[in-house]
Order: C-alpha cells, then structure tokens, then sequence
C-alpha cells in the first residue's frame, strides 16, 4: 500500500557547474526509479548552516519532494541518495 510522504533533501552546489534545475531534476529521476510517484516539488532555496561540517559546506539548496511511495521504497531511496554526491542531507517523513 502506498503512503504519502515527504523528503526534506540538501543539495551540495559547491564546485558544481549543473544548474540548481538540473539537479533537482535528477534527484527527482532517481527516486521515480526507485518507486517514488513524485506529486510536487519544491525549491525552498539556499540557506546557511547553523555549524560548520566535515565537508567544509557553509550552506546548501533545500528542495521539498512531495511524493507517493510503498514503505520500503524509502529505504531504498535513502541508500541510493548516500551515493549521490551532489545530496547532502536527506530526511523523510511520512504525511497524515
């Protein structure tokens, strides 16, 4: 059964020459090819960092995913997105 969820990801833009665009795009391909039904993205923007990290980051690019998927898709999204180099953070929680 489906569930309704919602993905909180960070992009690292650092040193990259894709567009912002591009990489949402393909952070959005990549979790339809895990199952996901993407219903909306959201580009919340840049915003700085509360402490610095061990990637030296400053800040990064919010972008919300509103999507529909099985329970176990999430894990599978999570552990592709820790291959990603460009995502830095991601979080998931279930809606309603």
């Amino acid at each position: 059964m489906n569930r309704k969820y919602e993905g909180t990801i960070v992009l690292n833009t650092q040193g990259s020459e894709t567009s912002i665009d591009d990489l949402v795009s393909a952070v959005a391909r990549e979790m339809e090819e895990e199952g996901a039904k993407l219903d909306e993205v959201k580009q919340v923007g840049r915003k700085k960092f509360a402490y610095t990290n061990s990637r030296k980051a400053d800040g990064g690019h919010y972008v919300n995913y509103v999507f529909e998927a099985a329970p176990d898709t999430i894990d599978k999204i999570n552990d592709r997105l820790k291959l990603n180099t460009t995502v830095h953070l991601q979080h998931y929680r279930r809606l309603g």
